[in-house]
């Protein structure tokens, strides 16, 4: 195999409605796939139990994140349920840089601004790979919401509201998975990685 084949890296892109699964479709792709570095997303949202700085997210206050907003220092970021959330531009190009997969867990709105970036950025347009994973159903998602215990009724509302709208949004992507058990998920998500993998290294060793 030659070099650009064995080191054409791919930046996988996994969006999903809040209370999908995307975090655990994330998880479980890396536990397949040890090599696979996560890109780690800055937020200006308290942490959650269990969580860890500059593992799960870069915690950021507002004051600092707009800051860096302002120096252009993200390749994307929105506002999400009252929340900042964007990706270092430095995080994501020394992950690529390195020449091994990259995983990014962010919103529809976040994916959207990479596939415009990538449309005039030849590095992400190589590697770029976007997968939306949609609920079974909105009635799914509302009992996957409500079986979380960590919202309130007019958020659950709130979040459905905002899913449905992402939903229409899928047919932008490369591929969409409908959510099933956390086994079938993983297990497709893999699938489509192994075969964009084989028709990107078809594509170099053909065109040399």
């Amino acid at each position: 195999m030659s070099t650009a084949v064995s080191s054409t890296p791919l930046l996988v892109v996994i969006t999903a409605p809040s209370g999908v699964g995307k975090s655990t479709l994330c998880d479980n792709m890396r536990s397949a796939l040890p090599d696979v570095s996560r890109a780690v997303t800055c937020t200006t949202r308290e942490p959650r139990s269990g969580e860890v700085e500059g593992v799960d997210y870069y915690f950021l206050g507002k004051e600092e994140f707009l800051a860096r907003v302002d120096s252009d220092e993200f390749l994307e970021n929105a506002l999400v349920h009252g929340n900042h959330y964007g990706v270092l531009k430095s995080e994501l190009r020394a992950k690529l840089a390195g020449g091994g997969d990259v995983l990014l867990n962010i919103d529809v709105q976040g994916a959207a601004t990479i596939r415009e970036r990538a449309a005039t950025d030849p590095v992400l347009s190589r590697s770029l790979l976007t997968v939306f994973l949609c609920p079974p159903s909105l009635k799914e998602l509302e009992h996957r919401l409500r079986g979380r215990g960590t919202d309130t009724d007019e958020a659950i509302a709130k979040r459905l509201a905002i899913a449905k709208d992402e939903m229409a949004q899928a047919e932008k992507f490369d591929h969409t998975l409908t959510s099933q058990t956390r086994e079938a998920d993983a297990g497709r998500l893999l699938g489509i990685i192994e075969s964009v993998r084989l028709a990107k290294r078809e594509a170099i060793l053909t065109n040399g």
